[in-house]
C-alpha cells in the first residue's frame, strides 16, 4: 500500500521519473515477484526489477544472529530489522547504478524503518534526496486507501488492517491488536495457519554453527535447509508471539511476527553450544550478541564494530558440529538432546551428581581451598579489623 501510494504520488504529484525495486529476502516465490512486477508497472512506473538478497541475506546477517543465538529481548529473531539492512544496501546499491537523483521509501514517522534506510542512504550515497511522502504528509491508511481509489487502483480497507512482512527470517503481523498493551492478534490475522496437531521428532543438523542438514536430508546452502524447516513447522504455530520493545526513537512498540524456523534454529542451535563450548566462550558470546543483535536492530549494520564482533562469532563456532533432536507440537516444541564428537559432556571425564574418573577427593579439597582462598583472607582480615 506504501510503495503503491509512493509511485503514484512521486510521478503524478512530483513529476518525477519512477523506477521501483523489489528486494526478495526470501519472503516471495517466483509468481509473487511477477505479481509485484505487474502491479508496479501498472501504476506507471518507467521501470520495475527484482533483486534476489535471500542467499547474500543469510551470508551476510543471519548466519551471525545463529551463531549469537540472537532473541531481542528473549523473543524476537530480528525478522523484519535484520532484513532491512538488506533491502536497503540493495537499493541504495541500484539507485546509484541507474543514476537516480532520489531515493524514495514508504516509511512512516513512528517506526524503526524510516531510521534504518535514511542512515543506509546518507551514509553510503550521501549525494541522493531522500523523500518520505507518507512520513512527510503524516497520512493515515485510510487516507492512502483513498488515494489509491481516487486514482483507479482498487485495494482493500479490510486487506490493510493488517501490515504483513514476510522474509526468511521470519514474518512480522501489525495490527489494531498491537497498536495497544494489551491484545492478542485473532487467529485469522497469522498468515500460516495451524492444520498440524500430534507430534513429530526432527533432526537438526549443524556443521561448525550452520544448519545443514534437516532429518539427515542436506542442502547446498543453508537458506534451502531454513525453508524446508520452515514447510514442516510452519503449521504447527510455533515461533507465534508478540515482541514488545524500544524502538530507535525511543518509544516502546508492539508487533507480532511468526517465525517457527528461525526460532527452532536458534533454540536448537544453542542448546547444541552449551555442550560443545566452554563457560568463557558462552558468556562473552552472550555479551557480544546482545550488543551485535540491538546495534543491527538500531540499523548501524555498517559501524565496523559489527565486523569484529562477526569474526569472534564465526570463530566461536569452529566445533559447533552435531545433531539436534526436537519434537514438534502445536504451539510448542520441546529440545530432547544432542549428539556431537565435541560434545564436553563425554563420560570419559566422569558423569554430573554421579561419580568423577579423572580426579580425587583429595583433588578436590586442595581446589576448592585455593579457589576460596582469596574470599577467605578477605573475611579474616575484616573480622580482625573491626575487632581492632
Amino acid at each position: 500500500m506504501d510503495t503503491s501510494y509512493c509511485a503514484i504520488y512521486l510521478s503524478k504529484e512530483l513529476g518525477y521519473e519512477v523506477h521501483t525495486i523489489t528486494v526478495n529476502t526470501g519472503g516471495f516465490n517466483e509468481s509473487e515477484v511477477k505479481e509485484i512486477e505487474k502491479r508496479a508497472l501498472s501504476l506507471g512506473v518507467k521501470s520495475h526489477t527484482t533483486v534476489d538478497e535471500t542467499k547474500n541475506y543469510y551470508d551476510k546477517v543471519i548466519r551471525f544472529l545463529v551463531f549469537g543465538n540472537v532473541l531481542k529481548n528473549g523473543t524476537y529473531p530480528l525478522s523484519v530489522s535484520a532484513e532491512r539492512m538488506s533491502q536497503a544496501l540493495a537499493t541504495a546499491k541500484y539507485a546509484q547504478q541507474i543514476n537516480a537523483q532520489a531515493v524514495a521509501h514508504g516509511s512512516t514517522g513512528a517506526g524503526n524503518d524510516q531510521v534504518r534506510f535514511d542512515m543506509v542512504f546518507q551514509i553510503l550515497a550521501p549525494g541522493l534526496e531522500i523523500i518520505t511522502p507518507i512520513r512527510d504528509k503524516k497520512l493515515s491508511r485510510e487516507e492512502e486507501v483513498e488515494y489509491l481509489k481516487s486514482n483507479g487502483v482498487a485495494f482493500s480497507s479490510e486487506k490493510a488492517k493488517y501490515s504483513i512482512n514476510k522474509g526468511i527470517w521470519g514474518t512480522s503481523v501489525g495490527g489494531k491488536e498491537t497498536l495497544n498493551s494489551l491484545g492478542m492478534l485473532p487467529e485469522e490475522a497469522w498468515p500460516t495457519q495451524v492444520t498440524k496437531g500430534g507430534s513429530e521428532e526432527i533432526k537438526l543438523g549443524f556443521e561448525k554453527g550452520e544448519l545443514i542438514s534437516v532429518n539427515g536430508k542436506g542442502f547446498s546452502h543453508p537458506t534451502e535447509a531454513i525453508q524446508f524447516l520452515q514447510s514442516i513447522a510452519g503449521h504447527y504455530g510455533i515461533g507465534r508471539d508478540i515482541h514488545v520493545g524500544d524502538t530507535i526513537i525511543g518509544i516502546k512498540g508492539r508487533v507480532g511476527f511468526e517465525a517457527a524456523a528461525p526460532v527452532l534454529i536458534i533454540k536448537s542451535h544453542h542448546a547444541l553450544e552449551k555442550h560443545v563450548l566452554t563457560k568463557w566462550q558462552l558468556s562473552w558470546k552472550d555479551q557480544l550478541a546482545q550488543f551485535y543483535g540491538n546495534w543491527l536492530h538500531e540499523g548501524q549494520y555498517l559501524d565496523p564494530v559489527m565486523r569484529n564482533i562477526e569474526a569472534y562469532l564465526s570463530d566461536s563456532q569452529q566445533n559447533v558440529t552435531g545433531e539436534v533432536s526436537v519434537t514438534l507440537y502445536p504451539y510448542r516444541f520441546q529440545i530432547n538432546g544432542i549428539t556431537s564428537p565435541y560434545d564436553l559432556m563425554s563420560a570419559k571425564f566422569g558423569k554430573y551428581g554421579e561419580m568423577n574418573l579423572g580426579w580425587t577427593g583429595d583433588d578436590v579439597k586442595g581446589f576448592t581451598k585455593i579457589f576460596g582462598n582469596q574470599v577467605a583472607i578477605y573475611h579474616q582480615v575484616k573480622v580482625e579489623a573491626e575487632k581492632g
